[in-house]
């Protein structure tokens, strides 16, 4: 990238820190077990309700990664503008605190943490860093994320 070519745009970078609106899911038993067996788990805790109340949790708990049936919800919360038609998947930590279980209410708030460029094989790239938040009907604070996604392409107008 040549100095002073950045194409993060002042708009974009008024984005950073700004929280999207909530979004909420109702946790039911049956998608739990559904969303277990399609990632291949075969722990009773996911799947097994007689087993999973033998266990310090006294019931099924959503498997990690469940919450990833969220990202649909969320993804026209934040307006994420970028010049770069394409895109790929940067990576995703998650961060469990509290067990998700059957029956609880998960909602959902995003915000663009980070955003910066990169020079790579395939020119150069946008990162923009998400963070998301899930809490419980209680207040809790369940899981934390944080998703990198890397834009690229070549470069459209208005973006």
């Amino acid at each position: 990238m040549t100095v002073g070519a950045s194409r993060i745009t002042q708009a974009m970078r008024d984005a950073i820190g700004v929280t999207s609106g909530p979004c909420t899911l109702e946790v039911e038993k049956g998608d739990v077990i559904c969303y277990a067996r399609a990632t291949g788990e075969t722990d009773p805790l996911f799947l097994d309700e007689v087993a999973a109340r033998r266990t310090r949790y006294g019931g099924i708990v959503a498997p990690p990664t469940y919450l990833i049936v969220m990202r649909p919800m969320l993804a026209g919360r934040l307006k994420l503008a970028s010049p770069y038609p394409k895109s790929l998947d940067g990576g995703t930590r998650w961060r469990y605190l509290e067990p998700i279980r059957p029956g609880d209410r998960i909602t959902a708030t995003a915000r663009l943490a980070e955003l910066y460029e990169r020079d790579g094989r395939l020119g150069t790239m946008l990162f923009q860093v998400i963070e998301i938040e899930y809490s419980n009907q209680h207040g809790q604070r369940v899981v934390a994320q944080r998703d990198t996604h890397i834009r690229y392409g070549t470069q459209e107008a208005g973006g």
